[in-house]
């Protein structure tokens, strides 16, 4: 309740004052928050129960087994298998124009699969995460120029949708599970990095494909916008995409259960009793997952692109940035794989990095970058704009923060950037675009990766702020102690006398 209901008492404020929308769409989107607060209730308590103890259990025993060949396979298989179920990907495939979905879909997970391998290999070989973060996006921006301009966005966009509520808890768990192994005391510091090294993957091949493929300009909004006249079509269009996600989702389960039935036949260490509570809590996550996708693509995508339609026309079109901005706070909230990360991150660092700290940067962060990704709807301006700059201060900043927070930064990009981005934020965007007249496909997609940039720095920031106070405290800490010892010397020359 606390993460929705803000963002539907800012809908329905724009709804009866300067964004007058049609009936039809504002029952679709009360009908889909509903949704989304159920899905979201059945999904956190789920993960909590099935997904987080599958991907810790799979990583330590794949790490227990010592053989690299299988952690290779194994990490690979699953990076690949869980990306092509991802719902947030197969959202983005089907807005992207003259590219084959499935080529999409393919090209990207084989990027996650790739990068997945990388950064199991990184973890259990102790690389600093921020020498290949650097490696990489210069490889990133060195491509480019070789990109076809009006791709970069969607490019950017692959590597923000690809980590979302499928994937994010199972690989972060997987980290954990696989970090556990390892005593050094780096350990719980490289549990986290391997969602910000999965964002990188889909980027790189989402390019390689822009430069196989010229993409050409569209024009053309989600023609997702319903027509209801009464309530009974209201129930027939929640009833009719229903059963897609069903299946979507049924889909996406089944190769994490698929492979912890596997392990736990071959290990057979975990008693009956937790086995039932995670059969429990997958059931739990299948159904939460389902509403939830079904609220948010039934319900807020006509809403967020009507919205940004009526908007962008007004008189004062500059407007879209401020309540671009106040949406982005309230809408990252809403997030479930952001629930997943500011839990763990809490529970990892013993309260060190609070969930609320973490929130609040995450919220800021992503208001900035919506703001940013606004102007560029509004102007036109290349994403490379922002896009260089962002990551440029963000790569700097990992040689000055604590590890922790550089891996927590980079993962927290692609968190941030889920279903709640590509189904409301996205359309948003495409609806103002085309009020505007602007290329979509330049202009209005790469807000997904302006989301997935910004808490890169918004996070190290607070990294940078933490270790300034350490410093000082440490320093307060050993003045003190000098002055007691020169206390404690004073009055021993006095008992000698």
């Amino acid at each position: 309740m606390k993460a929705v209901m803000p963002i539907l008492a800012i809908v329905l404020l724009l709804c009866f004052t300067i964004a007058p929308i049609p009936p039809s769409i504002l029952m679709t989107f009360l009908v889909g928050a509903t949704l989304l607060i159920i899905g979201m209730l059945f999904f956190n308590v789920g993960v909590e129960l099935s997904m987080t103890p599958i991907g810790e259990r799979t990583g330590s025993v794949m790490t227990k087994s010592k053989n690299l060949l299988i952690v290779i396979v194994v990490s690979f298989v699953m990076g690949f298998v869980i990306t092509i179920s991802e719902p947030d990907l197969q959202v983005l495939a089907e807005q992207v124009p003259s590219i084959p979905n499935i080529n999409l879909i393919l090209a990207v997970a084989a990027g996650v699969a790739i990068f997945l391998v990388i950064a199991i290999l990184r973890m259990l070989l102790s690389i600093p995460l921020s020498y290949l973060l650097l490696l990489f996006y210069v490889i990133i921006f060195a491509l480019t120029p070789f990109v076809p301009k009006a791709f970069l966005s969607v490019a950017f966009d692959s590597g923000g949708v690809t980590t979302g509520p499928m994937t994010v808890p199972f690989i972060m768990a997987f980290g954990i599970g696989i970090s556990a192994i390892r005593n050094d005391k780096h350990a719980a510091d490289d549990s986290f990095g391997l969602v910000s090294m999965c964002s990188i993957g889909p980027i790189l091949a989402v390019m390689l494909l822009g430069i196989i493929y010229t993409p050409e300009s569209t024009e053309q909004v989600s023609d997702s916008i319903p027509s209801i006249a009464n309530t009974v079509d209201l129930w027939k269009l929640f009833s009719k995409e229903l059963p897609t996600y069903i299946h979507e989702i049924a889909i996406s389960l089944l190769p994490i259960v698929v492979f912890f039935t596997i392990i736990q036949l071959i290990v057979r260490d975990i008693n009956k009793s937790t086995i039932i509570k995670i059969v429990i809590g997958i059931v739990y996550t299948y159904i939460g997952l389902v509403l939830f996708l079904t609220g948010v693509n039934v319900g807020f995508m006509p809403a967020g692109n009507y919205l940004g339609t009526i908007i962008a026309g007004l008189n004062y079109s500059w407007i879209i940035i401020p309540i671009g901005m106040l949406i982005g706070y309230f809408i990252v909230k809403a997030e479930p794989a952001v629930f997943v990360l500011t839990k763990q991150v809490e529970e990892l660092t013993d309260g060190a990095i609070s969930s609320k700290a973490m929130g609040t940067a995450l919220s800021l962060g992503v208001a900035a970058s919506v703001g940013l990704a606004m102007t560029r709807v509004l102007t036109g301006i290349s994403i490379l704009w922002f896009l260089i700059p962002g990551y440029f201060i963000a790569l700097v900043l990992t040689f000055f923060v604590p590890k922790i927070f550089t891996a927590i930064a980079f993962d927290s990009g692609g968190v941030a950037s889920g279903p709640m981005t590509a189904t409301f934020l996205l359309p948003f965007a495409m609806g103002a675009c085309d009020a505007l007249g602007g290329n979509i496909v330049a202009d209005a997609f790469g807000i997904v990766s302006m989301v997935a940039m910004t808490p890169l720095i918004a996070i190290q920031i607070m990294g940078l702020v933490y270790r300034i106070k350490d410093t000082k405290l440490h320093k307060e800490l050993a003045s003190q102690a000098d002055q007691v010892a020169l206390a404690s010397y004073g009055d021993m020359e006095i008992i000698e006398l």
